[in-house]
């Protein structure tokens, strides 16, 4: 893309989920300096807290909410607070996700429900809170972050795949639904290919970075989801590496 779009959020409040290290992290960096309000949303409050003192220490409004997205009722009670406040969400970067890379038949179920929980029901949790209350506003935006597993699955993967791909399906829907119901409301999926995050590192220590992009690309490509003008809108956007085994 040449470097970041350019796009101006200032007066904009945005929350990342899973937003305290790895990708997260970097697309809050990047709202951020773009001049949009942070919230850091994660279960890891060190981190979290940690990035927004850095954040912060820069002069960038950011500050912590701790959630667990597969918590409907305290999903609830985070956007019923920020109405309350006067400062609802204008951006909602649905990007939480786990993993449990084992064959399926040593699968437990707690482990399938943890996974489809928290990178399926859990945006959808968000997406409910934040897209009604962008309707009754007229405007906003919500993207979620998606995976070349939503379209291409592996051995070892089966919830992951299974959650992205229902994400893909419902993300779609969505931005049906918002072209329907508000043109002022802007819906994209980021389908991401491999990443040098501790997402991927810290399942597999041995994976070639030169195969890997740097999380900043996809961060860039949530900036250029928010930059198109009133007019048009980006349903989806794919950025992989050039060595992505995954896609097509």
């Amino acid at each position: 893309m040449g470097g970041a779009a350019q796009v101006d959020l200032r007066g904009k409040q945005a929350l990342v989920t899973g937003a305290a290290r790895g990708l997260g992290a970097s697309i809050a960096r990047k709202l951020a300096a773009a001049g949009a309000s942070v919230l850091v949303a994660d279960v890891r409050k060190d981190l979290a807290v940690e990035l927004c003192d850095e954040l912060t220490g820069e002069g960038r409004d950011a500050r912590f909410v701790e959630m667990d997205v597969r918590d409907a009722d305290g999903v609830a009670e985070v956007f019923q607070e920020l109405e309350d406040s006067g400062r609802p969400v204008d951006i909602l970067v649905n990007n939480a996700a786990v993993d449990v890379s084992k064959p399926i038949e040593h699968l437990t179920a707690d482990e399938v429900r943890r996974v489809v929980e928290t990178n399926l029901l859990g945006p959808m949790y968000l997406c409910l809170e934040t897209y009604r209350r962008m309707i009754a506003r007229g405007g906003g935006h919500i993207v979620n972050i998606l995976s070349t597993a939503a379209n291409r699955t592996w051995t070892e993967a089966g919830p992951y795949a299974a959650g992205k791909s229902g994400l893909r399906a419902f993300t779609h829907t969505l931005f049906q639904e918002a072209q329907r119901d508000c043109v002022g409301i802007g819906v994209t999926g980021i389908i991401a290919g491999g990443m040098e995050t501790p997402f991927i590192l810290e399942r597999f220590p041995d994976a070639d970075v030169t195969m890997l992009q740097s999380p900043d690309i996809v961060a860039d490509t949530v900036l250029y989801a928010l930059s198109v003008p009133a007019g048009s809108v980006v349903g989806e956007l794919v950025v992989v590496p050039r060595r992505e085994p995954s896609w097509p």
